[in-house]
């Protein structure tokens, strides 16, 4: 791809532009930036909308970076910052008109794209494979995992290696399955040798670069960074999923704004209706497990469906313990009759921790039937808390922001409204979504906002007056009290009082974590008890039938 080769659209740039302005006019937190070019060309265009912004909150932990239309031959060089929802689904983090790629744009890209976000960087970040986007990754989110798109990889490798894959029609099927059904870095590493061997391409360039950078494509290299990917399917997928069936090859510049919206309206709506049958329905439960019970109560219908998965397949997944060291016990899980596929968990009764050497709960954030086995054997009767993750449960966007802390607020007034603005906004969303669902609920809800806006309209009367006698408000809304310098002050500041919400936080998780250890360690107890009972009650039965005799 040549560096700084602008493209013209015609006055199609300058209708893009006038939308942003008049969404920016009707929103406050509607965020748009442009690139200033110093020959006077159009400067590349980055958007955000307040609901980009917020996903981000709830779902930045990990990203897709879609560049779709270098590959794809698209009219509208347009690229878009994705992730995935509670649900499983994709959701928009900001978009991009390129008209000028250089490498500097791509960093300025992700400037200001990660500023738009709140600055909080991704754990793991997934792009095609392209140089000019390795280096802004690598500037700009310097410890977020970086990870080229698997499909990427194969389309270049087809491009590359076009001669091969005509003349030896298998190589594409045996060099995917290299890729995709290896299990472990052993598995992989020597049938990769075996698959150049067995084409005669150990010497291909090519090939020889791909290898070099496998930890950041190959699967098994990066099993210990969460992705967000719940089913097998996901990681090879492409990456414009958000925007397929709506932008194409033959999208104009014109016809995208309107394309853009239906995209974000048809998301909207698909999430509403998963957001609806999570809540309305209840699945069916394919075992007498409390964990399962617990399971559905807690995810979404999708992750749920995940987990109920895994937990089923314990039933052909036994665990054999093979060391005690203590606290900490291994053992041996393995599907019946595939032994040779056995992986490894560790697990410390105490804590309530295991790991396994599959690492899918670190992958995806979904725990494995490895684990689950273990838990199975140990009588763990309810997912300790450390293996629910906020983020795929129905309660994801509820409470406050994923992340924020007082102490991160932006300190000038233009952000500190955005973020209210914001915050208010999703609220009050949520609210006309639920009020709306029966007149009963609607007549609820009427009742508490007229509730609310009589305290609203109480609060400012009261602000007004403080600022009359000597109250100051900072853009941070903070209050300075004017007070006698002979009279100490009793108040706390906004970030003693979040320290002191930390710690209390962090007592509240520990204090939590250690009545689920004694909980599931009293469960196991009684079960054993139930058991001796049981045993003891057929030793006297058999006595008794003895003495009959």
């Amino acid at each position: 791809m040549s560096g700084g080769r602008p493209r013209a659209l015609g006055g199609g740039v300058q209708q893009l532009l006038d939308y942003l302005k008049r969404m920016q006019d009707e929103n406050p937190a509607f965020f748009y930036a442009i690139q200033s070019d110093t020959d006077n060309s159009a400067g590349n265009i980055f958007w955000a909308d307040a609901t980009s912004k917020m996903n981000y909150n709830y779902f930045g932990d990990t990203v897709v970076f879609d560049t779709a239309y270098r590959t794809n031959r698209y009219r509208v060089p347009f690229a878009a910052f994705t992730g995935v929802n509670h649900h499983g689904q994709p959701v928009l983090f900001g978009c991009a008109l390129f008209l000028n790629e250089s490498e500097s744009s791509f960093i300025w890209l992700f400037q200001t794209w990660l500023h738009a976000v709140s600055g909080q960087h991704p754990v793991s970040i997934t792009t095609d494979p392209d140089r000019l986007i390795q280096v802004a990754v690598a500037q700009v989110l310097p410890e977020t995992r970086h990870r080229y798109s698997k499909q990427g990889i194969f389309r270049e490798t087809q491009e590359k290696m076009a001669q091969i894959y005509q003349s030896h029609p298998t190589f594409e099927i045996e060099f995917k399955k290299c890729i995709d059904e290896t299990e472990t870095i052993d598995e992989f590493e020597s049938s990769w040798e075996s698959l150049l061997k067995r084409y005669y391409v150990m010497d291909n360039e090519w090939l020889q670069s791909m290898y070099n950078v496998r930890q950041q494509w190959v699967p098994v290299y990066m099993r210990n960074t969460f992705f967000g990917e719940v089913s097998v399917t996901d990681g090879g997928q492409d990456l414009n999923s958000f925007f397929e069936g709506f932008v194409n090859a033959s999208t104009t510049i014109q016809m995208f704004i309107k394309q853009y919206e239906k995209a974000v309206a048809s998301w909207h709506e698909k999430e509403l209706k998963a957001d609806y049958e999570t809540t309305n329905t209840m699945p069916v439960l394919k075992t007498p497990s409390p964990m399962e019970k617990q399971a559905a109560n807690l995810y979404t219908r999708k992750i749920f469906m995940k987990f109920q998965e895994e937990l089923v397949e314990t039933l052909a997944n036994p665990a054999t313990k093979i060391d005690d060291l203590g606290t900490i016990t291994i053992y041996r899980v393995a599907k019946f009759g595939e032994e040779h596929k056995a992986h490894t968990v560790s697990f410390n009764s105490f804590e309530m921790k295991a790991s396994c050497s599959c690492q899918m709960f670190e992958h995806t954030g979904i725990i494995c039937r490895h684990i689950l086995a273990v838990f199975r054997a140990k009588n763990v009767l309810t997912l300790p808390s450390q293996y629910v993750l906020k983020r795929w449960t129905r309660n994801a966007k509820s409470g406050a922001l994923l992340e924020e802390r007082a102490s991160d607020l932006p300190n000038n007034s233009r952000e500190s409204l955005n973020v209210r603005y914001n915050n208010l906004r999703q609220e009050a969303i949520k609210y006309v979504e639920e009020g709306a669902k029966s007149i009963h609920i609607y007549n609820v809800a009427m009742d508490a906002l007229q509730e609310a806006a009589k305290k609203v309209a109480a609060a400012k009367n009261r602000s007004a007056a403080d600022i009359e006698g000597g109250a100051l408000t900072n853009g941070n809304s903070q209050v300075l009290h004017v007070v006698d310098e002979n009279r100490p002050a009793t108040y706390q500041s906004a970030e003693e009082k979040e320290k002191k919400i930390r710690e209390l936080t962090a007592e509240l998780e520990s204090t939590n974590q250690r009545c689920e250890v004694y909980r599931a360690n009293l469960l196991a107890v009684l079960r054993d008890m139930e058991e001796q009972k049981l045993k003891l009650s057929v030793k006297v039965q058999n006595a008794r039938l003895s003495l009959k005799e």
